[in-house]
C-alpha cells in the first residue's frame, strides 16, 4: 500500500490498481532427434557384420591366448620341463597293466609253423600294446612260405592273437639243378607258391608230381589236367613241363601223353573218350601225341613195332635193351 503522502503517479487514476508486468514464458526447447549420427550409424552397421562379431568374440581371445603361450614357450627351460612332463605322463599311461601284452597265441597253423611264427614275431614280452608294430609283424609272418595270410589283434587279458591261414600243398615239384645231384623236391600250392621243401618223395606220396622248369607258374593248369585225367589216376606218375609251354602226362609202363599247348584239357578228354571206346591206352604204346588236334599220333614201343614188322614180313630191327 502506498502512503497517503506520496505523490500520485503520472497518468494514474486515483484508486487505480496497478498490475505488475507479465513475465514471458521461456521458449520451449527443440525436441531431441533419436536418430544416430551418420558415423554412429556406420559403426553400428559394421559391428553387426557376422565375421567381425566372430572375430571379436573368438579370434581376439584366441590370438591373445596364442600370443601368451608363444611368449611362455619362448623359454627353453619351460619347453624342456613341459616335454619331460608329457613324456612321463604318456609312459605312465602306456605302462598300465591293462595295456601290457604278456602272451602270444598262434591259431590256425600246425605246431611246427606256429614255432616259426613265434620266432618271426621278434617280440620281447611283456611289452605295452602301444609299442607293438602289428603291421610290421604281420609282414614278417607273411614272408614265411607256408603262410598265406596273417591277422594280428590284441585281446583283453594281455594276449596277442595271431590268426594264420596256412598254405595247403597241392603238388610236389621236382627240379633238376643241372649239377648231377639229386633233384630238389618242393611243395607248392594251387597257385604255384612255395610251401616247404621236401626230403623224400614218399613223405607226400598223396600229392601228384610235376617236373620241369616253369611248372610252378602253370600249377593251376596242371591241377585242371589231373582233374580231367581222374579215370587214369591209378596209372598217373606225374606231369612234365616241356619247354615251359606245354605238358606231358606220364603214365606207368613208360607211356606218355603229349598234350597241346592250347586247350590241353579238351584234348585229353577226347583221348579218354576214345580210350573208353577202343582201349587205346591199354595197348603197347610208347606215346600218344595230341599236339595236332586234327591228327593224333600213336607211337608204338620197340616190341610192338617189331611185331608189326614181322606181321608185314619186314626185317626185325634189333634194339638195345
Amino acid at each position: 500500500m502506498r502512503p497517503l503522502s506520496a505523490p500520485p503517479r503520472p497518468h494514474a487514476r486515483p484508486y487505480e490498481r496497478i498490475e505488475p508486468p507479465l513475465r514471458r514464458a521461456p521458449a520451449a526447447a527443440a525436441p531431441r532427434d533419436p536418430a544416430p549420427s551418420l558415423w554412429a550409424y556406420r559403426m553400428q552397421r559394421i559391428m553387426l557384420t557376422p565375421h567381425l562379431r566372430a572375430l571379436l568374440r573368438v579370434g581376439v581371445p584366441c590370438l591373445a591366448i596364442l600370443a601368451g603361450g608363444t611368449l611362455w614357450l619362448g623359454d627353453p627351460d619351460r619347453r624342456a620341463a613341459l616335454t619331460g612332463k608329457w613324456t612321463e605322463l604318456r609312459e605312465a599311461f602306456e605302462q598300465r597293466p591293462e595295456f601290457m601284452v604278456t602272451l602270444a597265441s598262434v591259431e590256425g597253423s600246425s605246431k611246427d609253423l606256429a614255432e616259426a611264427v613265434r620266432a618271426r614275431l621278434q617280440l620281447d614280452l611283456p611289452r605295452s600294446s602301444f609299442d607293438l608294430d602289428l603291421e610290421a609283424a604281420r609282414q614278417r609272418i607273411e614272408a614265411l612260405d607256408a603262410v598265406k595270410s596273417a591277422e594280428l589283434r590284441v585281446r583283453s587279458g594281455g594276449i596277442l592273437q595271431v590268426l594264420i591261414v596256412e598254405r595247403a600243398p597241392a603238388l610236389v615239384w621236382r627240379q633238376d639243378n643241372g649239377t648231377g645231384a639229386a633233384p630238389a623236391l618242393t611243395l607248392i600250392d594251387e597257385t604255384g607258391h612255395r610251401v616247404a621243401s621236401l626230403i623224400e618223395r614218399t613223405d607226400r606220396a598223396d600229392l601228384p608230381l610235376v617236373a620241369g622248369a616253369g611248372a610252378d607258374r602253370a600249377a593251376a593248369e596242371a591241377l585242371e589236367i589231373l582233374a580231367a585225367a581222374h579215370p587214369l589216376s591209378p596209372r598217373i606218375r606225374g606231369l612234365v613241363r616241356m619247354g615251359e609251354r606245354r605238358w606231358d602226362l606220364v603214365l606207368d609202363r613208360g607211356q606218355r601223353i603229349l598234350l597241346p599247348e592250347t586247350a590241353p584239357v579238351r584234348a585229353l578228354e577226347r583221348l579218354l573218350a576214345l580210350d573208353a571206346a577202343q582201349g587205346i591206352l591199354a595197348r603197347d604204346l610208347a606215346a600218344v601225341d595230341l599236339r595236332l588236334s586234327a591228327r593224333p599220333t600213336l607211337r608204338l614201343t620197340a616190341h610192338a613195332m617189331n611185331e608189326l614188322r614181322r606181321a608185314k614180313g619186314l626185317p626185325i630191327v634189333e634194339t638195345d635193351l
